[in-house]
């Protein structure tokens, strides 16, 4: 009895200091305060060797004209604290070539990244609240309205609904990972609160069949980036959690911070993390080194 005692109280300890390592954040490489006023996409275009960063500034729902976009170095030092400016909320960023794709209430933004100036304006009808932007390899940009749960497509001058309905839960995170539209679900219910949680979803680029990455309810899902291996790296903005989900859809949590946790880049090479701290007006990069193996 003795010993088993011994080995149950060796065991709750071991489990105590693993939660406990896990909760732990992860090395901070560098930080970045100047110019952040609720940054809520950080963008790494490997093309321009720069990190977008959008800032919403004012209301995050309103036309205030108060947003803008900042351009950072990979190494933490800003170039260009309001690169451009005279936009209202942005959110999602994303390139292709020498355009930046910004969401921005209920239009897509491309932005000229050689001119640093926007050249145009996709006006969405109806879009009730444009959150992450996607790009593929053919230059497609694909935006997501969270509170329609709806993917919009824009190609060629022209836009269209990629994919809609309940099946798409709510969905914020964007990333075009081969055939397939990954999508991190905010949840069931089309509001800022839902009832149920999310889960990482595969969209099929053809078929526009809807597959679960994670089987069950997952999180509050925003930012969603490929880890290199097969697998992902998604921030829960509501819980302030980086998890880490391989493509069977096992979930294991990374970190965790204050709510706000929002949409990150990631550089598998270096196993950098590149984390929007929107409510705390920061920008962190943080080592997962030690994390993703």
């Amino acid at each position: 009895m003795r010993c088993f005692l011994e080995n149950w109280l060796h065991l709750v300890l071991l489990l105590a200091f693993a939660s406990a390592a896990a909760a732990e954040a992860p090395p901070v490489v560098w930080t970045v305060t100047e110019g952040c006023d609720a940054p809520e996409s950080a963008y790494y275009d490997a093309e321009h060797q720069t990190i977008f960063i959008s800032q919403i500034g004012g209301d995050g729902g309103k036309k205030d004209g108060k947003g803008w976009i900042s351009k950072v170095s990979p190494d933490g030092k800003v170039v260009a604290a309001k690169w451009v400016e005279g936009l209202n909320a942005p959110k999602g960023v994303r390139g292709h070539g020498n355009r930046l794709w910004v969401s921005d209430i209920d239009e897509l933004v491309g932005i000229d990244i050689k001119e640093g100036k926007i050249a145009e304006r996709v006006k969405v009808p109806n879009a009730k609240f444009l959150n992450d932007v996607a790009t593929g390899p053919d230059g497609t940009a694909y935006v997501s309205d969270m509170l329609d749960s709806k993917v919009y497509a824009y190609a060629n001058g022209k836009l269209s609904v990629f994919a809609e309905g309940d099946a798409l839960e709510s969905p914020n995170g964007l990333l075009v990972d081969g055939d397939k539209l990954i999508l991190g679900a905010w949840g069931l219910n089309t509001d800022f609160m839902p009832k149920v949680p999310g889960r990482l979803l595969a969209v099929n680029m053809k078929t526009k069949a809807v597959t679960p990455i994670t089987p069950k309810p997952t999180g509050n899902l925003d930012g969603v980036e490929a880890d290199g291996q097969g697998g992902y790296i998604v921030t829960d903005w509501l819980a302030g959690k980086v998890l880490h989900i391989s493509a069977k859809g096992e979930t294991a949590e990374l970190a965790k911070f204050e709510k706000g946790t929002a949409d990150h880049a990631y550089l598998p090479a270096k196993k950098l993390l590149i984390l929007p701290h929107m409510m705390e007006n920061k920008v962190v990069a943080y080592d997962l080194s030690k994390l993703i193996k």
